[in-house]
């Protein structure tokens, strides 16, 4: 039997207000703007050897808001932008339902981290999860992965209104995703 390659640490990442603006739902590929520092941040975790996973609630599909394909259409025009700027992710994956749907893949259930790691060969307790929601933290909790929470998108009044409140806090609260970057490559150390 061949050896299995050992399991890999990676960053997951929300797309929406994390690496993106938050514009509530994108029901048009013309309204995604990629924050200006994603690429650079994402190629430092590319030179570092992780593996960068997008993991998007898209739950405006499940609601009939946009069709499936717009989901696609934005990950294809992110991951253009991205290459085209040197940076690299490894996969994307989106839940498209709702939450009444109650299905395994929708944040903070952890159906997208398990699916990624067993296609890609990743360690979840390992790994670290990104985003600007109190749901991408429970979501780390929930693979037992370390969180940190960025400020942009819905992260300032995540924090301001509802943190203290949190059963579970962030492992790290960062600016923006260069900041989220530079702790976990500090962590890899």
């Amino acid at each position: 039997m061949p050896e299995q390659a050992p399991l890999r640490p990676a960053v997951f990442l929300d797309r929406d207000g994390t690496m993106a603006e938050e514009v509530g739902y994108l029901n048009h590929a013309s309204r995604f703007r990629m924050f200006p520092f994603v690429a650079a941040a994402i190629h430092r975790l590319n030179e570092a050897g992780l593996p960068v996973v997008v993991v998007t609630n898209q739950s405006g599909v499940g609601r009939g808001y946009f069709p499936e394909s717009l989901v696609q259409t934005v990950n294809e025009l992110m991951t253009q932008q991205l290459v085209k700027a040197g940076a690299k992710i490894d996969a994307i994956y989106y839940c498209p339902h709702t939450s009444s749907e109650n299905c395994g893949c929708r944040k903070p259930k952890t159906g997208m981290l398990d699916r990624a790691s067993m296609e890609h060969g990743l360690d979840l307790p390992r790994s670290f999860v990104i985003g600007d929601r109190y749901g991408d933290i429970e979501l780390a909790r929930n693979a037992r992965a370390r969180s940190v929470l960025v400020r942009t998108g819905y992260g300032e009044g995540e924090l301001a209104w509802h943190a203290a409140k949190w059963p579970v806090q962030p492992d790290f609260v960062a600016e923006d995703l260069t900041q989220a970057v530079t702790w976990i490559l500090r962590q890899q150390k």
